[in-house]
């Protein structure tokens, strides 16, 4: 399968693992399900399945559904093609797949962003610039990483160091704090993608999450649940903009990559110093 290439291995696609290890093979049929999961076989079927017993929605409440892509009416924008009817255009191929497996973690982030895009394409039909809300929230969908940053004197100078790009504080002096003040859950379904094959440079567009210092008590499944309610309600009402992210170069979060030592981090090709804003 075209999947078969992906190291699950690795620290960048925890945020989907569990559900993305159960993709695969002939779905299990449901009868009380609310969708025809025979229609779609191997891995199709099994995120129809596990959609179906979950009971997502999009944001009018409409039972999600992954479809194929000839099901999308021609001239039809796919965002607006979601919110009005939940089927969801989905190719056999990695983008599509991981942008399916993000649905099913963070069904209430997607659901929000959906609503986001579709309000704007209504209000501004559909040309050659998005507009910038929706800028923001294709980038986000496509290559949004959520930096989880605990509320502390700690957590707050990490986050500061992230953001005014003092990397070597970051990812050298302050690599003890991840894992106990900060973690990183990638969230881009395109981020995901290019990490099939990583490079250096990759970089994300991180989104800070506040939480408290019981969140990192809780096992993976109450921490992604935590955060897909958290950040949905984030970006609810959210006037978002592209100056809300921060660069974040993947390969340089701690544990993430082999062989982070000064050298690595040197590159100011890829651990790029922040502009000076200009007068």
């Amino acid at each position: 399968m075209f999947f078969d290439c992906i190291d699950w291995t690795r620290a960048w696609y925890a945020s989907v693992l569990p559900l993305a290890t159960e993709i695969g093979g002939a779905p299990s049929v449901d009868a009380n399900a609310d969708v025809d999961v025979v229609a779609y076989a191997g891995w199709r079927g099994k995120i129809n399945a596990y959609a179906a017993q979950a009971a997502l929605r999009n944001h009018r409440q409409q039972a999600l559904r992954f479809v194929t892509q000839e099901e999308l009416p021609e001239g039809m924008a796919y965002e607006a093609y979601i919110s009005d009817t939940g089927h969801i255009p989905t190719r056999e191929n990695l983008h599509d797949f991981f942008n399916a497996l993000v649905w099913l973690n963070f069904p209430m982030i997607k659901m929000q962003l959906n609503a986001l895009q579709s309000a704007q394409i209504a209000s501004l039909g559909v040309g050659k610039s998005r507009g910038a809300a929706r800028d923001a929230a294709t980038i986000f969908d496509e290559n949004a990483a959520l930096l989880v940053i605990r509320h502390s004197d700690e957590g707050a100078a990490l986050l500061d160091a992230l953001q005014n790009h003092r990397w070597q504080q970051a990812f050298v002096e302050q690599r003890h704090l991840f894992g106990t003040h900060c973690e990183v859950w990638s969230f881009g379904h395109a981020l995901m993608e290019k990490l099939v094959q990583p490079y250096k440079a990759i970089t994300a567009h991180a989104w800070p999450v506040i939480v408290e210092a019981n969140y990192f008590d809780l096992d993976v499944h109450a921490r992604r649940a935590y955060l897909d309610r958290k950040v949905a309600q984030q970006l609810k009402g959210h006037a978002l903009t592209t100056a809300d992210y921060t660069p974040l170069p993947v390969l340089g979060i701690p544990g993430w990559w082999p062989d982070q030592n000064e050298e690595f981090y040197a590159d100011t090709q890829v651990f790029r110093p922040k502009r000076l804003a200009r007068d």
